[in-house]
C-alpha cells in the first residue's frame, strides 16, 4: 500500500487482504466493546467540497474511534478556494495542520492533485466520476463477511453491477478491486447512455474473469450471489444528458419481486448510498427493507472498521491496537437500528 490511498490502482491483493484482516480486528472497537487510543493526539483534515454525509461521518467516527481528533470543512463556499486558493496552497497548509487528510472533490483527478503537494497521507473520499477506492474496500469486506456467514466463496462467485455505470464511482472502484482475485463472473445491466466504460471492462476480461453485458434486470439470476445496485448519478450529467434522460424504467428496479422471482434466498443487496426513496426513482426499493438479504446497513456499518484499518495502516499502528484496548464505559444498545439482523 502507498503513502496515500487515491486509487484501487495502488493496492495489490497482499495490501487488500491485509487491510480485510486488520478491518476484522478492528470490529470490536467499531463495534463500541473496546476503546483504543492509539491515534491519541492525531488529527484528521476532513476536506469535503462535495455534498456527503456517511462518508465523511464515517471517517470521523474511524479516526476519532482510534482516538485521533477530527477537523471538519464543508463545501467550496466556506473554503479559501471560493477567494482563488489553489489546491496545492490549500494542500501545503492543510497538511502543517493535520496528520492525515481524506479529500472528496468534484473534479476527477482533484484529490491527485491535492496529494502530489503533501507528504501527509491523503486518502481519495471521491473525485467526481473518478474512483472512491475506501467504499469499493468496505464493499469488498462486507461481501467477504456475507459470504462467510453464507458458507459461500468468493471463488466463482456471480456478480451483479446495476444502475449508473458511467458516472457511479463506487462501481468503477469495486470492478477494479474485485478483478485482483481468482476468477468471477460479473454482469453489467445499465440503462443506455450509462454504461461501465470501456477500459474497465476491458481491464477485468484481461484478467480472466467473465463479463457480461445485458439490458435489463428481465432476465434470470438464480445462481446470482450479489447484487450491487446504484442510484443515477444526475447531478454529474452534462445540460444535453439531463434534457434527454427520461428515468430508470421498471427493468432496472431491484425490489422485492426481482429478488423473489429471479434470485435466489441467498443473493446478498448491496448499495453505497444514499438511495433515492422518492417515487418513481425506481432506485433500491424500501419494499425490501427488513428483508434479511438486504446489506445496506450492514455494509455502512463495515465502513468504520474497514476506515480504521486505512488510517491504522497509512499511520503505521496497525500492529499496536491489540497492545491499547480496555472495554468502553458508557451505555451500547444490543442492536443500532431497528432493522439489524
Amino acid at each position: 500500500m502507498s503513502h496515500h490511498l487515491l486509487t484501487v490502482d495502488s493496492l495489490n491483493r497482499e495490501s487488500v487482504d491485509h487491510l480485510l484482516r486488520v478491518a476484522a480486528r478492528m470490529e470490536p472497537i467499531a463495534q463500541r466493546r473496546q476503546v483504543t487510543r492509539v491515534l491519541e493526539g492525531a488529527v484528521l483534515g476532513n476536506l469535503f467540497f462535495e455534498a456527503s454525509t456517511r462518508t465523511r461521518v464515517s471517517f470521523n467516527a474511524a479516526f476519532c474511534r482510534l482516538g485521533g481528533s477530527v477537523c471538519d470543512t464543508t463545501g467550496f463556499t466556506f473554503s479559501s478556494m471560493a477567494k482563488g486558493e489553489s489546491l496545492y496552497d490549500t494542500s501545503r497548509v492543510m497538511s502543517g495542520y493535520c496528520d492525515a487528510i481524506v479529500m472528496r472533490h468534484p473534479d476527477q483527478g482533484s484529490v491527485a492533485e491535492f496529494a502530489a503537494a503533501t507528504n501527509v497521507p491523503v486518502i481519495n473520499g471521491g473525485d467526481g466520476p473518478g474512483e472512491h477506492p475506501s467504499q469499493a474496500l468496505l464493499d469488498l469486506y462486507t461481501i467477504d463477511k456475507e459470504f462467510q456467514r453464507l458458507g459461500k466463496s468468493l471463488t466463482g462467485a456471480h456478480i451483479l453491477l446495476t444502475g449508473d455505470l458511467k458516472y457511479g464511482r463506487t462501481v468503477h472502484s469495486l470492478i477494479k478491486l474485485l478483478s485482483l482475485y481468482d476468477p468471477l463472473r460479473i454482469t453489467l445491466v445499465s440503462p443506455p447512455g450509462l454504461e461501465m466504460p470501456s477500459k474497465l471492462i476491458d481491464l477485468v476480461a484481461s484478467r480472466g474473469h467473465r463479463i457480461e453485458q445485458r439490458e435489463s434486470l428481465a432476465s434470470d439470476f438464480a445462481d446470482l450471489d450479489v447484487v450491487y445496485t446504484t442510484r443515477i448519478q444526475k447531478e454529474r450529467f452534462t445540460d444535453e444528458m439531463n434534457e434527454s434522460f427520461q428515468g430508470l424504467s421498471d427493468d432496472f428496479m431491484v425490489n422485492r419481486d426481482f429478488l423473489d422471482h429471479r434470485c435466489s434466498q441467498s443473493t446478498i443487496v448491496m448499495h453505497p448510498l444514499p438511495r433515492d426513496s422518492r417515487p418513481g426513482a425506481n432506485d433500491l426499493n424500501v419494499d425490501l427493507n427488513g428483508d434479511p438479504r438486504l446489506a445496506i446497513f450492514r455494509q455502512t456499518d463495515n465502513g468504520i472498521p474497514m476506515r480504521m484499518a486505512i488510517f491504522a495502516t497509512l499511520l503505521d499502528v496497525d500492529k499496536l491496537i491489540e497492545q491499547d484496548l480496555r472495554p468502553v464505559r458508557w451505555y451500547v444498545p444490543s442492536q443500532t437500528g431497528t432493522l439489524d439482523r
